[in-house]
């Protein structure tokens, strides 16, 4: 951001919140801020209903209208689907590529390509690996731990899928409701979580 957006976002923090005035403004700084890119477009801009919500004054405040957020979680729960093929289980070695992955969606990569999900970016795994954050809860166990029961399946994926239908304001990314990674790629992720064998459960 240059100097003149830099004058822009301070000058707008001077303004009552919500003003027509302070919507213009950061309507035209963000456009004159962003441009589409590759595979990156200025739609990402857009806020959906969860990212309004979560991104409100008031929510950060710990205000939000709780009847609201489970209207939001409701939706989003809606929109999952399930596999296709009625399998949840891939492989749980392509898993762990794709957990130790974090390329993916960026204005210099190809469409069509495959993303990555950084797991590790957010969450322990696998304690092979010495990397990792602590954004999210430990992983490491995680069938073991849980059991492998239907319930359990069904609830993994639905949080990877789309993770703000169980909690509004996640900050997990919604791999599947954004298409972020293919089916068989969260067969995978669900494989190296739930697959006896997976080093994960060991």
């Amino acid at each position: 951001m240059n100097n003149k957006y830099l004058i822009t976002a301070v000058t707008l923090l001077a303004l009552p919140m919500g003003s027509a005035l302070a919507d213009a403004k950061f309507d035209k700084m963000m456009k004159d801020s962003f441009q589409s890119k590759g595979v990156a477009s200025v739609d990402r801009l857009n806020q959906d209903d969860a990212q309004k919500y979560c991104s409100d004054p008031a929510t950060l405040a710990g205000k939000g209208d709780p009847k609201r957020a489970e209207v939001i979680q409701k939706a989003n729960m809606a929109t999952i689907k399930q596999p296709a093929s009625g399998k949840y289980m891939g492989d749980w070695k392509s898993g762990e590529r794709v957990a130790q992955s974090g390329r993916g969606a960026t204005w210099s990569d190809k469409a069509g390509a495959a993303n990555g999900g950084g797991c590790y970016n957010c969450h322990q795994i696998n304690k092979a690996e010495v990397s990792y954050g602590n954004i999210g809860p430990s992983l490491w166990n995680y069938g073991k731990l849980r059991g492998y029961g239907q319930e359990v399946v069904t609830y993994t994926w639905n949080r990877i899928n789309n993770s703000k239908a169980y909690n509004v304001c996640s900050n997990m990314p919604r791999f599947g409701h954004f298409n972020l990674l293919t089916e068989k790629q969260m067969q995978d992720v669900m494989a190296l979580l739930l697959d006896p064998n997976s080093p994960v459960n060991q």
